[in-house]
């Protein structure tokens, strides 16, 4: 039994993903709302990009204390209390009475929410071999795609049916569920399990767990992971992601809707191609990834991202969602190995390194999704979209070399 398909594994994956659906439904649900939310509360779109960005901002200032507590006290352990504390959140926005209130809630929720996916990545760093990781990882994207899908679709359907106010309940009682079992699991194995980051070549998986005793030292463990080169460079181009990516994706129902004459319902469909484009990738990824090899899933996957974000914008739904769907099958192919490579950037202190790597995401989202939504009032969306689009095209290219450098110069990486 090779060591991917232990029963904890086997039994936990699925776990985590289910978490990881209601994570991203969670991100992506207020998506196509912004529209009723600006009729609601009397202001306009981009004035509430605050909901959105208050989300991404918290999840990623609190990975300075996920990833060392995790290393510390075990990964489920943290993840169930968070996922926890995320079920109260978001049920709480439910309750919202404006947008400041709505604002702090999405806050709250997105500090809760922030221990999962990360951690999550961190688990399965601990517990598969690097050469099955991209093919677990895969997997487990699937619930979180299907997250992203269902947020995206049923945010315009709320919207436009019962109201916005019944989207933030399902979610909450997803995270219940889950908070339940892996609390459950926590607690019969604490500990972080080091047996993967031993056959990886690399032992003192430990040492994040004696870092994390006070804010000082984990600190000093986040310096740790930043005194690698290499992690530096991921956490660099993970930001340009997040900011490229979701900035432009965040307002793109809103402004199919606007400019293109969409409902709110069709607009949070064409949106809900991006997340059936991850599924499809993660479906294909046992036939993509050993035919591509990274630099190859890297390379084609920023072309199509680049190709499908330049595209899109139209009056016809289903061929809106076509386009997001390419955007979702490029970013995902791209995304997928640059998480791959975050497991193994610091092993010795993987929590606190994937801790790190979503900081950088989730940072760049954040700052993203302002620098659109304004660049947005004075050149326009069509135009933020395009630069958008450039731009990830080249950040595929800057990794894909890097790449091609760092396999010359370590022919067993």
């Amino acid at each position: 039994m090779t060591r991917h398909d232990t029963p904890a594994t086997l039994r936990m994956l699925p776990v985590l993903a289910v978490g990881a659906f209601a994570s991203q439904a969670s991100i992506r649900m207020a998506d196509p709302m912004l529209p009723q939310l600006a009729h609601e509360f009397g202001t306009r779109v981009t004035d509430l990009s605050g909901v959105i960005t208050a989300f991404a901002l918290a999840y990623g200032l609190m990975q300075i204390v996920y990833g060392p507590l995790a290393d510390r006290l075990g990964k489920l352990r943290v993840i169930g209390w968070a996922t926890a504390a995320a079920s109260l959140g978001s049920a709480a926005c439910a309750l919202a009475t404006g947008v400041d209130s709505l604002t702090l809630l999405r806050l709250l929720t997105g500090a809760a929410c922030a221990s999962l996916i990360p951690l999550a990545l961190a688990w399965i760093g601990d517990n598969v071999p690097y050469a099955n990781r991209q093919a677990t990882l895969a997997r487990f994207m699937i619930g979180s795609t299907l997250g992203i899908v269902f947020g995206q679709v049923a945010g315009g359907l709320f919207a436009d049916t019962l109201g916005w106010r019944f989207g933030f309940v399902l979610p909450a009682l997803v995270f219940a569920g889950v908070a339940w079992v892996l609390l459950r699991e926590g607690e019969r194995a604490p500990g972080a399990a080091p047996a993967a980051t031993q056959a990886d070549g690399v032992t003192g998986a430990s040492t994040g767990a004696g870092a994390a005793g006070a804010p000082a030292a984990a600190l000093a463990a986040f310096g740790e992971v930043l005194r690698s080169g290499w992690a530096r460079t991921m956490l660099l181009l993970v930001f340009l992601e997040g900011a490229l990516n979701f900035g432009v994706l965040a307002l793109m129902p809103a402004w199919l809707h606007e400019r293109h004459g969409l409902s709110l319902w069709q607009a949070g469909m064409a949106a809900a191609g991006y997340g059936l484009g991850g599924l499809g990738y993660a479906l294909l990824s046992p036939w993509l990834v050993p035919r591509l090899g990274e630099r190859g899933l890297v390379i084609a996957g920023s072309t199509l991202l680049c190709a499908g974000m330049a595209a899109v914008g139209g009056p016809h739904w289903p061929i809106e969602a076509l386009k997001s769907l390419v955007m979702g099958i490029g970013f995902f192919m791209l995304h997928g190995t640059m998480q791959t490579l975050a497991t193994q950037m610091v092993p010795s202190l993987r929590g606190t390194a994937i801790s790190a790597f979503a900081l950088a995401l989730f940072a760049g989202q954040s700052i993203g999704v302002a620098i659109v939504a304004r660049a947005s009032d004075t050149v326009g969306y069509e135009l933020v979209r395009l630069g958008g689009a450039a731009g990830m095209l080249l950040l595929g290219a800057t990794l894909a070399v890097l790449l091609w450098r760092r396999a010359r110069r370590m022919p067993g990486a």
